[in-house]
């Protein structure tokens, strides 16, 4: 599928944002004052930055708020009420630790639980697609969860905590890549049961569907090189995984590691990312004869 740079920044940012919210809700930093306010401001900011750039994607932007009308059956919709409720219920957390308060546990705890929900209603818009094989796999969850908790945990410091969680999730990457791989071929979709023709026997295309482009064919079907996708998988794993659990282990957690590593992480997390999208194969693709 066609990897937005507005939906790839929005997963990246705001997992990481709401990562971090989640670890300082349940105290694993307990910054004061200024620490404080840098903190959950960078956390505030990765959050509400990623939602908004997710805005961009939208044919008509100012139509957004259209969606929390549909949280019965829509996974979009429920990560917006969550994202709502986790900034609110953690704003007076955020706020009592700059003002040198403290709140009982509870408030932050709540907050962390809605964090990682919304998180996980971000995977589910993708999770819940039967129609792309690669995604409709627990995998897909699990590794968005795993993203979010190891940014999280570099960013608040939290060494020994960080390493376990990027190495699982270098393995989680790895093993949904290999998965990935052959997943559209498991589902057994075939050009003849895109069209419903597959009774009649051997179905081949004939001429196109269209003479010219259109919305599906831009949107969801997108070719990427084999020595492009073998690149970006080596540089996913070992940025998103490898190194920030090297400097974790054998570094210092000073002030500037972390930055370093935070951004290392990125650059692993976008081109994760990045690949996710772009080596998605939807089904529709079998009906232009696209794969």
């Amino acid at each position: 599928m066609h990897p937005a740079p507005s939906v790839v920044l929005f997963t990246v940012l705001s997992g990481m944002g709401f990562g971090l919210l989640a670890l300082l809700g349940l105290g694993a930093a307990q910054p004061h004052g200024l620490a404080a306010f840098l903190h959950w401001g960078l956390g505030y900011g990765l959050a509400v930055g990623g939602l908004m750039a997710s805005t961009f994607h939208l044919g008509n932007p100012q139509r957004a708020l259209r969606a929390f009308t549909q949280w019965r059956t829509s996974w979009l919709s429920r990560e917006g009420w969550a994202a709502v409720l986790t900034l609110l219920m953690l704003a007076p957390v955020a706020l009592a630790a700059i003002l040198g308060a403290v709140l009982p546990p509870f408030f932050g705890a709540t907050g962390a639980v809605m964090a990682l929900l919304t998180v996980y209603c971000t995977a589910m818009i993708y999770a819940q697609l039967r129609t792309v094989p690669r995604w409709n796999h627990w995998i897909t969850p699990v590794l968005f969860l795993l993203f979010a908790l190891t940014g999280g945990a570099i960013l608040t410091g939290r060494s020994g905590f960080g390493v376990i969680m990027a190495i699982l999730l270098g393995v989680a990457l790895y093993w949904s890549f290999r998965r990935g791989d052959g997943a559209f071929a498991a589902k057994g979709a075939t050009i003849g049961t895109a069209t419903g023709l597959g009774a009649l026997g051997e179905v081949r295309q004939f001429a196109p569907p269209h003479t010219g482009g259109n919305y599906l064919m831009k949107e969801m079907i997108y070719h990427v090189g084999r020595k492009h996708v073998s690149r970006l998988r080596i540089v996913a794993i070992l940025c998103a995984s490898l190194l920030p659990a090297a400097i974790l282990l054998f570094v210092p957690p000073l002030p500037w590691v972390l930055a370093v590593a935070a951004a290392i992480h990125l650059v692993g997390a976008f081109a994760a990312r990045w690949l996710f999208f772009a080596e998605a194969e939807h089904v529709v693709g079998l009906y232009y004869d696209a794969r």
